[in-house]
């Protein structure tokens, strides 16, 4: 494959599927560690090719702590991809985070538990590559430089604003985090909230897959907005957001598909 269908999307919630995406195919594929959520579609993003697959799967129905990140993962990486750019619904913590912006997160910070978090968990998988032997992957900084750089640049060419740093809190869901627990999180440094950026991100890390995430601001976090939290006003605020990223990804796939990305070395045995 090359540079130009080595580039794949993780739908997430409001991008079940791919704006302006003209499909060519698509397989539904098994991996050592289950199925995907969803068939992994082929096609065309404004001219250039990529690969899409939904999170959450077909009609929204798999919830966040339910997800097979790691066959998600896995399937990417069996037809080629060596970049991911990842969709995800937030919450804003900090004030300036308000509903319907756009924010390239640079951190993490890992709330859940009980997921499957890594392919490296002790046991051998005949033919997947992966070693036996434990494996501790380097994650200070947990998102591709290079790709990051990539949709900063291209928001800039679509005039729209957005927040280019960020601290990424995920929480296990599916239910909403109550404002203690939001407090707490704000002290700890966090500056949006959402459910599913981990084990994702740190699995693409894993196979040595570059990965960035491009965040729509839907809702105000529990206890920062007058009122409660509804499901309405949050579609209210993904038809604002989803409007600006689409913009955003017609000058990326461009950006992406002139230059090379730098792919890390994949850690495997």
């Amino acid at each position: 494959m090359d540079k130009q269908t080595r580039l794949a999307f993780i739908g997430g919630t409001g991008f079940e599927e791919l704006p302006d995406f003209f499909e060519s195919s698509r397989c539904d594929m098994e991996t050592p560690f289950g199925a995907p959520s969803s068939a992994v579609v082929h096609g065309k993003l404004f001219g250039v090719q990529v690969a899409f697959i939904s999170r959450h799967g077909e009609g929204h129905t798999i919830p966040p702590h339910k997800i097979n990140y790691r066959a998600n993962i896995w399937a990417l990486r069996a037809t080629g991809v060596s970049n991911i750019v990842g969709f995800a619904a937030v919450g804003g913590i900090d004030a300036d985070m308000v509903s319907g912006c756009v924010v390239i997160p640079d951190q993490l910070i890992d709330y859940t538990w009980g997921r499957e978090h890594t392919y490296f968990d002790g046991e051998f998988y005949k033919g997947s590559g992966l070693s036996h032997s434990l494996d501790h992957v380097e994650f200070a900084r947990p998102y591709n430089h290079a790709l990051r750089q990539q949709l900063i640049d291209a928001s800039s060419k679509a005039q729209i604003d957005i927040f280019n740093s960020a601290v990424y809190g995920v929480t296990q869901g599916p239910r909403l985090e109550t404002a203690a627990e939001i407090n707490k999180m704000e002290k700890d440094g966090v500056n949006i909230v959402g459910m599913t950026a981990l084990p994702e991100v740190s699995l693409a890390r894993e196979l040595g897959i570059s990965y960035a995430t491009i965040a729509m601001v839907v809702n105000e976090a529990a206890g920062r907005g007058e009122g409660e939290i509804t499901m309405d006003a949050i579609r209210d605020n993904l038809i604002t957001a989803t409007s600006s990223v689409s913009k955003i990804l017609k000058y990326f796939v461009r950006i992406y598909s002139e230059g090379q990305t730098p792919t890390i070395a994949p850690n495997l045995g």
